[in-house]
């Protein structure tokens, strides 16, 4: 698959992505404002169609409205209006039930939550004992129905999209995660599995390495399953590779191997000149899209067809500019 076609498909079969309707900017907090996010809407927004859901206002609350916490067991926390002591539990959790089974038939690719959201929040959120006393221990009732729900799907909240880090690792497994969804819609093959792994293994390895030979392992015997069984089996260890962070020291060992692919190819110059671009990135002096630039580059003028096919290169559109970052 090349830079081009892999554009090319992106462009026709944009990945869905739910997100709380405030940081679309949609006037639906309880102050009759809202959270727009920019990047989201401006960088993001060209790649991916967004399913915007505001728990408060689709379960019938209005704008503006009174605010709400979380309080009691934060296992099982209850969601309670702050002035008046309203319990809106039942309310929220009902409509949550009917609504992630609704978002079955949207095919998302994630979740992008608000944080510290008493319904939204996907972690850390506020819960109060019974002295008034907060904890940050709680989960937002719909973020973890979404979750229970959806085990698999990659999710974030707007917050932790802030470090460049989390926000790379977040938008590199959205797309991947949209890539299996492709996969799955047609007829489920030993060979089509066997594809999208092998495109997707220094992308893997760059997350984890354990991941990487269980996938390898499960591909290789694909025989010993079902279809069906198989897909599962896969699609359960890569979320759990997407999940397992990305690092500076994993991503160098990544174009270390790369770089052995062109052991035939380089000339001494190019070969210290790639030494220089990866050692400045382990030392924190260049962003990976520096060394992954000099590899692209090398990659075209030596038409090395396995890296030519590497994800890992491409794994989201450029213009997002990700990379110029960690």
């Amino acid at each position: 698959m090349t830079e081009a076609s892999t554009r090319k498909e992106r462009e026709e079969k944009p990945i869905r992505i739910g997100v709380s309707s405030c940081l679309l900017g949609e006037e639906v907090r309880y102050d009759g404002g809202h959270k727009l996010d920019r990047f989201l809407v401006e960088t993001l927004g060209r790649y991916v169609d967004f399913v915007p859901v505001c728990p408060e206002v689709e379960c019938g609350l209005p704008v503006p409205r009174e605010s709400m916490h979380l309080e009691g067991d934060p296992a099982d926390p209850r969601l309670v209006t702050t002035r008046t002591g309203v319990d809106l539990t039942g309310r929220m959790k009902d409509w949550a039930r009917r609504r992630v089974r609704e978002l079955e038939s949207e095919n998302l690719s994630g979740f992008i939550f608000k944080s510290r959201s008493p319904s939204s929040g996907m972690e850390r959120i506020k819960v109060f004992d019974e002295n008034g006393q907060p904890r940050r221990t709680g989960t937002g009732l719909f973020a973890r129905a979404f979750m229970d729900h959806f085990p698999l799907i990659p999710v974030e909240d707007d917050g932790r999209l802030h470090d460049p880090v989390l926000r790379e690792n977040f938008i590199e497994a959205i797309f991947t995660f949209g890539r299996w969804r492709e996969l799955n819609k047609g007829k489920k093959t030993l060979r089509g599995l066997v594809s999208f792994h092998t495109a997707h293994k220094l992308l893997l390895l760059s997350h984890s390495r354990k991941h990487l030979g269980q996938m390898g392992k499960l591909a290789a015997e694909g025989k010993k399953h079902t279809p069906s069984e198989l897909f599962s089996l896969y699609g359960e260890l890569l979320s759990q590779a997407l999940k397992t962070k990305a690092t500076r020291k994993k991503n160098t060992d990544v174009l270390m191997h790369a770089m052995g692919y062109f052991k035939k190819n380089l000339t001494s110059e190019e070969k210290a000149e790639l030494l220089e671009a990866i050692g400045n990135y382990r030392g924190e002096l260049v962003p990976l899209v520096v060394p992954l630039t000099l590899i692209r580059h090398y990659i075209r003028k030596y038409r090395q067809p396995y890296l030519e096919g590497q994800l890992y290169f491409n794994p989201h559109p450029l213009e997002v500019l990700l990379r110029n970052h960690v």
